[in-house]
């Protein structure tokens, strides 16, 4: 089977069925109305990478291309004999206000084999290395944390090898290589399960393969309301994106176990686990609590450029991200504590932050 797989998988097929992909990109597009954003993963085979986004509600299309290589013609024959440095790839073009960029990455996960460095599944090579091509610090950030966050789950017995790397040229591939889950469909079912991808991926992921709908209690609630029990700082903080000065706050030097949520709105945000002490005054984290919890936003002048963390559904001014922090993720979350409230270990089940408890309970009994 996997001698058949391989010498298919390298067959062209002369043209495309249906209406071209671009005709059909171009529809999708202007029905969202332009507002878009895009963004660039590499996983193997586009031909499996492709249809899994392709069926998300929110995503409004995917192009499948070649990035990342060296060279600026790029075909099909090109890359798959390894001569241009490319990378199979897809750009997806989304809605942002119907799903979010870590959504994608959590599809993306889902998708992939992160174990893998030398290419993925029955497809070996350079080109189908497993790559996520950021767009800006906000998309850097938000993917380094949920690579850490897939990490410390622990569902793999490998290190993750998936690189993180700034965007580059992409090139769309040709027109029979667009919407190819549904107009060769058989072909592409058999892609998945010769290769072993789809095997691999059940086994790992089980019940949990197929990306949820994000929904969260904390995102209705009346903000106005809430704002109105906020102190000046809280306030200043939170609404206006204020520093709270250095050493003078709450939880720069909070030794207690337990975890802290949105002053407004109550979201789970980051947990003593994840903090240390940077020396700077200010409680300083890894990584989020939940890889969801948190958006980020670029912001600067002309002498700086940095980027802000904000709650999700609050839309709180948390503080900032660096990439100065220690291991496992390399990030430094730099938050006010006048933007954030302490729910202790033992507090958390009558808080109605159960969930979480099980973080502690290792540590409890030692």
């Amino acid at each position: 089977m996997f001698a058949a797989y391989g010498s298919y998988h390298k067959h062209d097929t002369a043209e495309a069925k249906g209406m071209s992909g671009t005709a059909n990109r171009f529809t999708e597009a202007a029905a969202a109305g332009g507002n878009t954003k895009t963004a660039v993963f590499a996983g193997g085979c586009f031909w499996s990478v492709e249809g899994p986004f392709e069926k998300l509600d929110g995503v409004v299309s995917v192009v499948t291309g070649y990035t990342g290589g060296h060279t600026t013609d790029p075909t099909y024959e090109k890359v798959s004999a390894g001569k241009t440095g490319h990378l199979e790839a897809v750009q997806v073009s989304y809605d942002p206000s119907r799903i979010s960029y870590n959504q994608l990455l959590q599809a993306f996960w889902r998708n992939t084999d992160p174990t893998d460095a030398e290419g993925q599944f029955g497809d070996r090579g350079t080109e189908y290395r497993s790559v996520i091509f950021y767009d800006g610090k906000e998309q850097q950030s938000a993917a380094e944390a949920s690579k850490a966050a897939l990490a410390a789950q622990g569902k793999f017995d490998k290190p993750l090898v998936t690189k993180i790397l700034p965007v580059a040229a992409f090139y769309e591939a040709e027109d029979v290589h667009q919407d190819f889950f549904r107009t060769h469909p058989a072909d592409y079912e058999f892609n998945d399960v010769a290769s072993g991808r789809e095997a691999f991926l059940d086994r790992v992921w089980g019940e949990d393969k197929e990306l949820k709908a994000l929904e969260s209690p904390y995102a209705v609630f009346d903000k106005a309301d809430r704002l109105k029990s906020l102190t000046k700082l809280q306030a200043d903080v939170t609404q206006h994106d204020q520093d709270e000065p250095p050493f003078r706050n709450a939880y720069w030097n909070n030794a207690e176990a337990g975890i802290y949520v949105d002053i407004v709105s109550g979201e789970p945000l980051f947990s003593s686990k994840d903090q240390f002490d940077a020396g700077t005054g200010w409680a300083s984290f890894t990584r989020p609590l939940e890889p969801d919890s948190v958006i980020y936003r670029e912001v600067g002048g002309f002498f700086s450029d940095e980027t802000q963390v904000r709650s999700r559904y609050a839309d709180s001014f948390l503080g900032h991200v660096f990439e100065d922090g220690p291991e496992p993720t390399g990030l430094r979350y730099c938050t006010n504590s006048a933007s954030l409230r302490f729910i202790p270990m033992d507090e958390l089940a009558q808080s109605g932050y159960g969930k979480y408890a099980k973080l502690f309970q290792e540590d409890d009994a030692q």
